[in-house]
């Protein structure tokens, strides 16, 4: 088992919609309205790695970085993939096929690339209201990582995929986006790994949700 390959899966539900994008349609005045209304929520899942023995720090870093691609498109299911290249043939192909700072959509439907060429703060909204997904490629220190954006919480679709790689792919935590503050946290395996943060859980086999 690679002991010096970290990888942190950092969720973060319930996040209001509105923070994105105010909703479009017509105020409604009736003071009751935001007890009685439901508030659209979206979660996010942020996947980075480290390489400690090479000092290293992006999810490409992973010496078994294929085989997390493989257990990442299990979560996804049926998704088709589509970058501002066109539809992708498969998520390693797509996320290949994605310059730094650039995203692509998976989706159960056809998704034109001048959406995906072309995006914003505002579509994010509307793309997570049609249940579609966002793959961020995030750049990292030495490559990148990858950030999910999702109308529902499809942490579990993730979990069981990555922790049936263990124990002999990585060391795999869970940490709570709301727990995470600051850079030094987020970097927690460099200076604590023996104690994580509250909130920072390592995942064993035999582990249940």
């Amino acid at each position: 088992m690679p002991q010096t390959d970290i990888l942190k899966l950092i969720f973060h539900h319930d996040q209001r919609l509105d923070d994105l994008a105010p909703s479009s349609g017509e105020v409604d005045d009736n003071p009751l309205a935001v007890f009685t209304k439901p508030d659209p929520t979206y979660s996010t899942l942020y996947f980075s790695a480290t390489n400690l023995e090479e000092e290293k720090f992006g999810i490409n870093v992973l010496t078994e970085f294929d085989s997390f691609l493989v257990a990442l498109s299990k979560g996804l299911g049926s998704f088709q993939f589509t970058s501002k290249e066109g539809i992708q043939d498969s998520l390693k192909k797509g996320i290949e096929s994605m310059e730094m700072n650039e995203v692509m959509v998976a989706s159960k439907e056809k998704v034109e690339p001048d959406i995906v060429h072309s995006f914003t703060r505002k579509m994010l909204r509307d793309v997570l209201e049609k249940d579609w997904i966002i793959i961020y490629k995030r750049e990292a220190k030495h490559g990148f990582d990858l950030h999910l954006f999702s109308r529902k919480n499809i942490y579990t679709s993730f979990f069981y995929p990555l922790q049936n790689l263990l124990p002999d792919t990585f060391r795999f935590f869970s940490i709570n986006g709301k727990r995470l503050s600051n850079e030094k946290q987020f970097y927690f395996e460099t200076w604590t790994l023996h104690k994580p943060p509250h909130g920072f859980e390592e995942v064993f086999p035999e582990s249940v949700l």
